[in-house]
């Protein structure tokens, strides 16, 4: 799975690469790579298991119907919704104050790549028709 993001007229300088630690300090391997992702470059997912409602419209797959346990991805200003079916669509109803405001939780988890936070949450389509929580 690939998440496509979609252009802009506006750009923006990349965010600074970090400093891979040099050495084989395992201490400072391991905080190097449990360090959260930040910055303009930087993609978010929440999983949102409630009905969502935009505009007083409630959110629905076209796909497959699910009215609720979404996963929301956010990169830059632009936030997607992913369905359990993998059905994904950029919503631009949702801004990233509205994504950062739905965060309630401070314990983040950190996953290498989209597709394996896909799959660790359980949106890559194998549990297409069927509500987790």
């Amino acid at each position: 799975m690939t998440l496509v993001l979609r252009t802009t007229d506006h750009t923006t300088e990349p965010a600074p690469a970090l400093p891979v630690p040099a050495g084989t300090d395992p201490l400072l391997q391991l905080q190097y790579e449990t360090q959260q992702a930040t910055g303009p470059g930087a993609t978010r997912c929440l999983s949102h298991p409630h009905e969502l409602a935009l505009g007083g419209i409630p959110v629905m797959c076209s796909a497959c119907r699910a009215r609720r346990d979404w996963l929301l991805i956010n990169h830059g200003r632009n936030v997607w919704i992913r369905c359990r079916c993998s059905n994904q669509w950029l919503e631009p109803e949702i801004s990233r104050a509205d994504f950062d405001a739905l965060i309630d939780s401070p314990d983040v988890t950190n996953y290498p790549t989209i597709e394996q936070c896909l799959i660790a949450l359980g949106f890559d389509g194998v549990f297409a028709g069927i509500y987790l929580k």
